[in-house]
């Protein structure tokens, strides 16, 4: 028989996803974002958090308190500075200064919560060790990401880790049906142990605004503005944005903004750069870079479209985000991007990575205010079932049932 029990603490193990690290830098990206938003939606709820990940350059404190029963702890992870593909040679560490830390402050978790593979190696061994449930969100697959794109690498223990998390976490979260058939087709994972939740949207920061007070801002002028935000890497597929811009019959009234990455360059900034002048669209782009949370919606809102090419996308937090500011959405049809963006209301989702397909999408959003304003007030309503707290609500459910099992389970 399911029982439900109260889950008063929480342990988030996030090792190199660090809620206070500023998105669209490195690899800091949508997990971050995750990690922080989900954790404040639970204190909110009640549930106290501690986010546990390495120590890195530009971290203040060992514990910072975030938000209402919700801290950060950051622990010895190798060097502050180790690149991420000596990560894996340094959880040992890590796992230590966990244990320490569990035990130094005499602290009770109901339950441990990794997010991607390298965290689920130390939280399956500490969940273990405590006879707690441990529960897993990978994120990012592997042997999707090798299949999306020729060219990709992983380390060698990354498939075989998440084949085994998944053999012996008591519950998996996925995103979309898309992932969870993937665990199951892929790595033989057991259906009935992965729970739908997708990723959420803070409504009240990314929400519509006035877009020519925006632009005005920004500093815009009349040009149709299509909108990247996210990383720059390869496997987001930022080369069919540059060729579907070259595609464009309206090419002088288009302006490019691409939200992410370093604005000083970078080897894949530097490659786009190269493309787009190669192709005659140089002027067309504007990198700026990383911005500020609080400054993401004046550029979605600012935008006429947002358009995510990505190879693949667990999720597709960007897509989003833009559509819960009123922005339609142009993205490649791959992972989670096909659960949020519905087909001809809020968007296109593009089947085929070709550039004359997703610039004749551009151009019929752009070339109809009607349908525009259609896609936007239908991406808002979308986006409004999907807040935070009830991802919150719906995770904490798992909890509870999972805690409850393992409370009978233990009484037995």
């Amino acid at each position: 028989m399911k029982a439900h029990k109260n889950v008063q603490r929480v342990a988030f193990i996030a090792f190199h996803a660090c809620p206070l690290a500023a998105p669209g830098q490195g690899k800091s990206g949508g997990m971050n974002v995750y990690v922080r938003e989900l954790a404040h939606s639970l204190g909110d709820l009640g549930v106290n958090v501690d986010i546990f990940t390495r120590d890195h350059p530009g971290a203040n404190n060992p514990i910072e308190e975030i938000s209402s029963n919700v801290r950060v702890v950051h622990l010895p992870g190798g060097p502050p500075e180790a690149s991420m593909d000596t990560y894996y040679s340094h959880l040992p560490e890590f796992l230590d200064a966990l244990r320490d830390f569990q035990r130094d402050n005499n602290l009770d978790y109901q339950l441990t919560h990794s997010h991607y593979w390298l965290s689920g190696w130390a939280g399956q061994t500490f969940a273990s060790e405590r006879q707690i449930p441990h529960v897993m969100t990978f994120h990012t697959l592997a042997l999707i990401k090798l299949q999306s794109r020729a060219g990709e690498a992983e380390p060698d223990q990354r498939s075989q880790s998440e084949r085994d998390l998944m053999a012996s976490s008591q519950q998996i979260i996925a995103f979309s049906p898309h992932e969870r058939d993937a665990m199951v087709r892929l790595y033989g994972a057991d259906a009935r142990r992965i729970s739908l939740a997708a990723c959420g949207v803070d409504l009240t920061r990314f929400r519509p605004l006035d877009q020519q007070q925006v632009r005005k801002r920004l500093g815009l002028n009349g040009e149709k503005v299509f909108l990247y935000v996210g990383r720059l890497e390869p496997l987001k597929g930022m080369e069919l944005l540059v060729h579907t811009a070259a595609q464009m019959e309206t090419g002088d009234d288009v302006r490019v903004i691409v939200v992410g990455g370093d604005v000083n360059g970078g080897q894949e900034v530097d490659r786009l750069k190269k493309m787009a002048k190669k192709l005659n669209v140089e002027d067309v782009f504007d990198f700026v870079g990383r911005v500020e949370q609080e400054e993401l919606p004046l550029y979605y809102n600012a935008a006429d479209v947002c358009v995510v090419p990505s190879y693949y996308e667990s999720f597709g937090l960007a897509a989003l985000e833009s559509m819960a500011c009123g922005t339609p959405v142009v993205a490649a049809r791959v992972g989670g991007l096909s659960t949020i963006v519905q087909h001809g209301r809020t968007g296109y989702l593009k089947s085929w990575r070709c550039p004359e397909a997703f610039a004749n999408s551009l151009e019929m959003i752009i070339s109809s205010d009607r349908l525009k304003q259609s896609m936007g007030l239908a991406a808002r309503r979308r986006a409004e079932g999907m807040g935070w707290d009830q991802v919150a609500g719906d995770i904490r459910g798992v909890y509870e049932l999972l805690a409850g099992n393992s409370s009978m389970d233990d009484n037995q």
